[in-house]
């Protein structure tokens, strides 16, 4: 067998993902354990999806969510979904090259809403609205300062 090797630090690998005004945009693939009994993507995987695009678009902003769970700004905070509001338009299947999209709609105190939209090519398969919450002990906090600031660039 070969042995492997990590790649190259000068070996420039592609971000996950980028950002076109304020939409950040994750790439992915479809595997056959996202797919159900009839081949479509299992209505869970776009949860899935979902959260990846959330979750890379605040790596883009800069939000190290590992940091903050360590109490980077003093007492650990971290982001939850308190509510979310999913429209499954069209099915995607195996093998299927999706876009999610993530948009900041709102900014509050404690929370913000994002939407998301999964897309193949020109179609829309899934489209949701998303209140996060800022959350500290189980309780709602406010988002710290310096976080805000990073989101509202």
């Amino acid at each position: 067998m070969t042995q492997h090797m990590p790649p190259s630090s000068s070996l420039a690998l592609p971000q996950a993902g980028a950002f076109d005004k304020a939409h950040f945009y994750l790439p992915l693939r479809v595997y056959y354990e996202d797919t159900d009994f009839s081949g479509s993507v299992y209505h869970a995987s776009y949860l899935r999806f979902m959260e990846r695009g959330r979750t890379e678009f605040l790596r883009a902003y800069d939000v190290n969510q590992n940091q903050l769970m360590a109490g980077e700004h003093a007492s650990p905070i971290g982001f939850v979904v308190r509510q979310m509001e999913i429209d499954f338009r069209k099915p995607a299947v195996m093998d299927d090259a999706l876009v999610v999209d993530t948009f900041m709609a709102e900014l509050g105190g404690a929370s913000f809403d994002l939407e998301q939209v999964v897309w193949r090519k020109d179609d829309v398969l899934v489209a949701a609205k998303v209140r996060i919450a800022c959350v500290s002990g189980g309780r709602p906090a406010r988002i710290p300062p310096q976080i805000r600031l990073k989101l509202t660039k």
